[in-house]
């Protein structure tokens, strides 16, 4: 977090200049073992917004700043502290929240929640979002049966590349 402080720093002092609100996002999520934790991003969405998944909300919900961060994947930087306390790896699949219980109960049938979920993944990189529960945790399963340090550098390297839309909106 120390070498990327400074970004973190000037995106904080963006946000807060662009929009009211906090710079940084606090949102429970479902992780590994099912177990509840509370995952940091820098806010992409106007204060008040409902807690749903992003393809239930409306896309005029994101700020002037967000929609930059959210293309970029910026907004996804505070995730390191998940990743510092053991909640989240670098790879995995994308958490999503506790009142998804049906992207839950997939996930929870193909053994989705034996493993952390990450900041990006293989679902993530080929555009399928939260939207599709049942297509998703497929695409969870699938990273976990070829899971490997190969795979883990390609789709970080997508990532950073920009591949993948991230969560659509409405």
């Amino acid at each position: 977090t120390l070498a990327l402080g400074w970004l973190m720093l000037i995106v904080w002092l963006a946000i807060r200049l662009t929009s009211p609100g906090p710079g940084v996002f606090k949102q429970v999520r479902v992780g590994q073992h099912k177990v509840p934790f509370t995952c940091y991003k820098f806010r992409t969405m106007s204060l008040g917004t409902k807690q749903l998944g992003t393809h239930e909300v409306s896309s005029a919900s994101i700020t002037s700043i967000g929609a930059f961060l959210r293309k970029t994947k910026i907004d996804e930087l505070p995730q390191i502290l998940n990743i510092l306390r053991g909640e989240m790896s670098l790879i995995g699949p994308r958490p999503c929240l506790p009142n998804q219980v049906e992207l839950i109960a997939a996930r929870q049938s193909k053994g989705v929640y034996e493993i952390a979920p990450g900041i990006s993944g293989l679902a993530q990189i080929n555009d399928i979002d939260m939207s599709t529960p049942e297509l998703l945790s497929q695409w969870d399963a699938r990273y976990i049966a070829l899971r490997g340090l190969a795979l883990d550098i390609s789709i970080t390297i997508a990532t950073v590349k920009g591949k993948g839309q991230g969560d659509k909106t409405i």
